[in-house]
């Protein structure tokens, strides 16, 4: 009798834990598919908001014909494209070269400057926003996507902890080898560690990538130019264009989160295993 409801209580927990879980993951699921479906609605502006399923409904492609051509969306696609990809580039070199040093040399102030980079990374990037602003205006540099590249990539070494952690873990007896043989240190670097680092490299390219990819703060204090905004600023500067275009811009605005989520999306559940594997395999020695 005691064992049979010690297997009812068990069964009964698991039951609530799972209508916990689901509840929780409907909350979460909703707003992206309430994203989804306004992307979709060629419902005129009125009561966009407040009808969820108006009397005129009808699904299609036309906020997205309207994203592309009443709109400079290509044109800010292109722009965070470049600035991503040239940021995921340069911070992807700094965090395998800095975290490759750490691992492998043993010089004066390694620890010390490890542990600063650790501290400065915990504080949020935007406290430095103010002066990176007027660094750049001196060195003439605002409003140019040049200027996000080098704000992206400038902090790129304060990541370096799981990229070290996983370089850790390669023996040191295959480096050992290749420099008996002949081989220097920054040929032991290219030719025989990188080809082993994959998962991390993986990792660390889309990490450098989604940041750019997503940023608002300093794309809206450095850039003014309407033709060099990135899409988060775009999106924002579009439907804020004026009073009352909020409502009348909505569903237009939903199409462009709509493709910038799907590209991201994409380009994480394609490289998602790799993903994975270079997380677990940087968090076992630090």
């Amino acid at each position: 009798m005691i064992k049979g409801s010690a297997k009812f209580r068990r069964r009964t927990t698991d039951v609530l834990v799972y209508v916990l879980l689901a509840a929780l993951g409907l909350l979460w699921i909703a707003p992206i598919g309430y994203l989804v479906y306004t992307a979709f609605r060629t419902t005129p502006s009125t009561g966009i908001i407040n009808e969820l399923f108006p009397e005129n409904l009808k699904l299609g492609l036309g906020n997205f014909t309207r994203l592309f051509q009443d709109t400079m969306f290509s044109t800010w696609l292109r722009n965070t494209l470049l600035v991503s990809g040239a940021s995921c580039l340069l911070t992807t070199l700094f965090i395998l070269m800095i975290s490759y040093a750490f691992s492998r040399l043993r010089f004066k102030m390694r620890k010390p400057l490890m542990n600063v980079l650790l501290v400065l990374g915990m504080f949020p990037g935007f406290m430095s926003m103010i002066a990176v602003y007027f660094i750049l205006k001196a060195m003439n540099l605002t409003n140019s996507l040049l200027a996000l590249i080098l704000v992206y990539s400038g902090s790129a070494g304060l990541s370096y902890y799981i990229c070290k952690g996983f370089f850790d873990t390669v023996p040191k007896a295959m480096e050992e080898a290749a420099i008996l043989d002949g081989a220097s240190q920054p040929i032991v670097f290219w030719r025989i560690i990188l080809p082993l680092a994959k998962p991390i490299i993986v990792y660390t390219v889309l990490t450098s990538f989604i940041a750019p990819w997503c940023d608002f703060i300093f794309v809206n204090t450095i850039i003014s130019d309407r033709a060099k905004y990135t899409v988060s600023l775009g999106l924002y500067k579009m439907i804020n264009a004026e009073r009352g275009s909020f409502n009348e811009n909505f569903t237009v605005f939903c199409a462009g989160a709509f493709v910038v989520g799907a590209i991201i999306v994409t380009l994480f559940m394609s490289m998602q295993r790799y993903y994975v594997e270079g997380v677990t395999s940087g968090s076992v020695k630090g």
